[in-house]
């Protein structure tokens, strides 16, 4: 049963380094693609069509700038602090799975020990109903023993060693993504867009506008306030939109 304690943790162990392996890496927690995609719909003035790509994207700058955008009306202090709240909590999952290492090397010996504790407890047991005429079998019973604690070793060691490495590794990767979602937001007209509403509710209001060519957006000025590009406020007869420089088309 002790065998089989320490084998599942060494499996567990090893299934765990590989995923951290695979998981902290700058490509894993901003993809290029998803890097160009975002700063060019940013760059072009697309709030909510950026939005939607880190909805649809799981990497760790897609959920972390996802939650900002939507702040973007509300001014840069806004959107930085979300940055923060966000990173901060996607940072938490990551290194979440690194702690489990430390739980395996605190762990492994504690299985290893209680092994070897058993096995003591077994061969004084043999030692005293019996008694050993000779002493080399009673070494070789308690060397046989400690092989449990040795196997514990095994297993913590490197667990120890792979978690202050991910840790590090984790602080990294982290840092250099933080640093990609500032360059992001870095240039975004913050004095322009308030009151701009980015996320789920960016198409709630009744009476969607119908697209036009290029830039141009046909408003109902009956139906709404908001600029169909940017979702900014606007008064009815508005043109161009002071927030995005959208051309509109009043119905």
């Amino acid at each position: 049963m002790i065998w089989l304690a320490i084998l599942g943790t060494s499996i567990t162990m090893v299934t765990f380094i590989i995923q951290l392996f695979l998981v902290l890496r700058d490509e894993q927690l901003a993809p290029a693609a998803l890097l160009e995609s975002l700063r060019s719909t940013i760059h072009a003035g697309n709030y909510q069509e950026a939005w939607e790509i880190c909805r649809a994207n799981k990497a760790y700058i897609a959920l972390v700038l996802g939650g900002a955008l939507e702040r973007v009306g509300r001014g840069k202090e806004a959107v930085e602090t979300a940055l923060i709240e966000h990173g901060l909590r996607e940072a938490q999952v990551l290194k979440t799975k690194n702690s489990y290492l430390s739980v395996i090397g605190v762990v492994a010996p504690m299985i290893g020990l209680l092994g070897t504790v058993i096995g003591m407890m077994g061969a004084f047991a043999v030692l005293g109903s019996s008694g050993v005429s000779d002493p080399r079998l009673l070494a070789t019973r308690i060397g046989e023993v400690l092989m449990a604690t040795a196997s514990g070793l095994f297993i913590a060691i490197p667990a120890f060693i792979f978690y202050y490495y991910f840790r590090n590794r984790a602080t990294i990767v982290l840092v250099n993504a933080d640093d990609k979602l500032n360059q992001l937001i870095e240039d975004i007209p913050f004095d322009e867009l308030g009151g701009v509403r980015i996320g789920e509710n960016f198409e709630a209001g009744a009476g969607a506008p119908v697209t036009g060519a290029g830039r141009s957006r046909k408003v109902s000025v009956a139906l709404t306030t908001n600029c169909p590009v940017c979702n900014g406020a606007i008064q009815p007869g508005q043109n161009p939109c002071p927030h995005c420089g959208a051309t509109l088309e009043w119905a």
